[in-house]
């Protein structure tokens, strides 16, 4: 199994010991511009792992190409030393490093340290719409700077022990604006026909080559079609990179898909669960059967097997794994050891990936939030004393206490009071394009039985019992249940909770009011069943936005999806009442009524905290933790992490 992505391969004058790599991705790791410890030490996760090739995330390689306070500096001499080290700890481990280049031009979304916005340019006056940005055009100077910059700091990435570079074109960035008329109206060299467009990146490629000389490999990051209406379309694509391969441009082309300029383009940076595993690899085919370069590809590559048949089929020469190495580090390792059921699958929920980058920290990830966190939790320590550790609830949170516990030389019994382990994960993987989520539990009861765990099901748990049993440590992850407002209704109202739809236990009217307090999965999980059986829905939420809360390429394309459908959404909506036709609310900014015809009310609402057992154990003399939702209702993700920590002390 996987000899083909376990083959050597060799671009330029260096050999990468497998196919497998790491894409560059923003960590927010980097502080003040420069490479950190912690940055080092997740990177070096990865390599210690087994992969190939780390391509870093986006370096700034010019003082324009301001993105956010996170990205390197790479274009300052001061961040030669950062990457100098970076480089000495991933070749320690056998791994390539790329260094990745990065302007952004029009798409700009950053906010400066005073709160200001900083300038967008372009290679022509360009109204960006995702960002809302106008950039004004660059003066042929600042191009020719730029171009220089490009060259510089590739020098300097070179002089730190790098690899190589690459180019960074993907997701509308600035070298692919200069190639696409549509964003580039200049009369000068640099634009007009399809020379001049090209011009730009020709430019770059050679003021690079001659930085760095000949050894180093410079490549090519470009999506192969923006994928949305008005996009860099695959066609514009294949001439640009026919006319760099016919030049001998760029020693690979690392493809993948989608643009940052809209919503639309933009679920394909990081695409969700809803969409298929490794779709990039017909668009790398047509890319490799038509050009003469390597070829790398990214895009939804979460098992090896995918990226094995894309290897062997001689589709592509090297796979970006990227979030399936953020989920488990050890991903390549284990797949080289034959050990593939081992593997800690992504998921691709993008909660802490990508999702942590939108809220301005550091990437993680929910099944496992030691990524990211390498320095305080990188390796198990072993406990001094080997305790009994009694756990309660056999969701996320106390799978993952239990196995990180045990993986310490604990002896740790887990009970569930149910039959089965997985707590809300059961309900949540029954939603609409959210069946993967599953794979959350499959994946810590594998990692906890692994460990030593003793599970023991349909056994619930109370104070008494636990008393009896005598442990050194009890951990209460027990959980909540749906909480049920304080409103006005009458007996005749139809109304039911979110678990009772999901797991089909209720018979729903044709007229449906989802009333959705949390702004997350379940409110737009539910509109899409309903709506999907042929209910008339309205989706009213308490939030400004429907999904608020749910990382925003997996929430945008659910949304179009929802709402192509023809459910209503009202926002602002506090629920008040309901009787047998009607859904009573209050606008939660302007506290006017709104009314609306309903024959079932669904309510999506918070949870309360199963505290009955913690009450109970207030006078035991014993260490007791609570985690989870039984601490306070959350995420899979607060409740995997409190795990973690509470495993990693006992």
């Amino acid at each position: 199994m996987f000899e083909t992505l376990n083959s050597s391969l060799t671009i330029r004058n260096r050999t990468f010991r497998n196919r497998i790599f790491s894409s560059g991705h923003q960590t927010l790791l980097a502080r003040g511009g420069l490479v950190t410890e912690a940055f080092i030490a997740y990177h070096a996760a990865r390599a210690r792992g087994g992969a190939g090739l780390i391509i870093t995330e986006a370096a700034s390689a010019h003082e324009s190409a301001y993105f956010n306070e996170f990205v390197p500096s790479a274009f300052l001499d001061e961040s030669i030393p950062g990457f100098r080290l970076l480089a000495e700890t991933i070749h320690t481990h056998d791994c390539g490093l790329i260094g990745q280049l990065f302007h952004p031009g029009a798409e700009v979304a950053a906010i400066l340290d005073d709160g200001s916005r900083p300038a967008a340019w372009a290679p022509s006056v360009h109204h960006q719409e995702r960002y809302l940005v106008t950039a004004r055009p660059m003066p042929l100077a600042m191009i020719r700077d730029v171009i220089e910059g490009f060259g510089n700091t590739a020098m300097r990435m070179v002089t730190a022990g790098l690899d190589g570079v690459e180019v960074l074109a993907s997701h509308g960035y600035l070298p692919i604006q200069f190639c696409n008329p549509r964003v580039n109206h200049r009369i000068d060299d640099y634009g007009g026909n399809f020379e001049n467009r090209l011009r730009f990146l020709n430019e770059m490629h050679d003021t690079i080559r001659d930085k760095v000389g000949d050894k180093p490999i410079v490549g090519l990051r470009i999506s192969a079609d923006d994928l949305e209406a008005s996009g860099f379309g695959e066609k514009e694509v294949t001439e640009v990179l026919h006319a760099l391969d016919a030049a001998g441009r760029f020693d690979y082309f690392n493809v993948t898909l989608g643009s940052s300029s809209t919503t639309e383009g933009a679920v394909h940076i990081v695409p969700p669960m809803s969409i298929d595993p490794a779709y990039v690899a017909p668009y790398a085919e047509r890319i490799k059967r038509s050009t003469g370069r390597v070829i790398l590809a990214t895009g939804r590559f979460n098992r090896p097997h995918d990226a094995e048949r894309a290897v062997a089929a001689g589709h592509v020469d090297m796979v970006g794994m990227t979030r399936a190495q953020i989920c488990d580090p050890q991903m390549a390792r284990k797949t080289f050891e034959q050990r593939p059921d081992d593997i800690r699958e992504c998921i691709a929920c993008n909660q802490a990936c990508i999702g942590h980058y939108a809220l301005g920290a550091p990437i993680s990830c929910i099944q496992y939030p030691e990524s990211g966190r390498e320095l305080t939790y990188g390796k198990r320590k072993a406990a001094t004393h080997s305790r009994e550790v009694l756990v309660v609830g056999g969701g996320p949170a106390g799978l993952k206490v239990a196995a990180v516990a045990a993986e310490r030389g604990h002896r740790v019994a887990l009970y569930e009071k149910s039959n089965r382990l997985g707590g809300q994960v059961l309900l949540a993987q029954l939603l609409p394009e959210r069946s993967e989520f599953g794979g959350i539990v499959t994946n810590l009861e594998r990692e906890a039985r692994a460990a030593g765990v003793d599970i023991k099901l349909g056994i619930e748990m109370t104070g008494e019992r636990i008393r009896a049993n005598n442990p050194d440590v009890v951990v209460i992850a027990s959980g909540a249940t749906p909480h049920i407002p304080d409103i006005e209704t009458s007996d005749s109202a139809h109304i039911v909770t979110a678990w009772q739809v999901i797991n089909d236990e209720v018979e729903c009217g044709s007229r449906i009011v989802i009333a959705d307090w949390r702004g997350d999965w379940v409110g737009l999980g539910l509109a899409l069943k309903l709506i999907r059986a042929g209910h008339q829905v309205r989706l009213a939420t308490v939030a400004n936005c429907a999904g608020v809360n749910v990382q925003f390429y997996t929430r945008d394309p659910l949304i179009a999806e929802i709402d192509r459908l023809g459910v209503e959404f009202t926002h602002y909506a506090r629920l008040a009442g309901a009787d047998e036709g009607t859904a009573y609310f209050v606008h939660a900014s302007g506290g006017h009524s709104l009314e609306f015809e309903c024959d079932t009310l669904v309510l999506a609402y918070d949870h309360d905290s199963e505290m009955e057992l913690f009450t109970s154990l207030e006078h035991f003399d014993t260490e007791v933790h609570v985690i989870g939702d039984a601490l306070s209702p959350r995420t899979a993700e607060e409740a995997v992490l409190e795990g973690l920590k509470v495993g990693a002390k006992i």
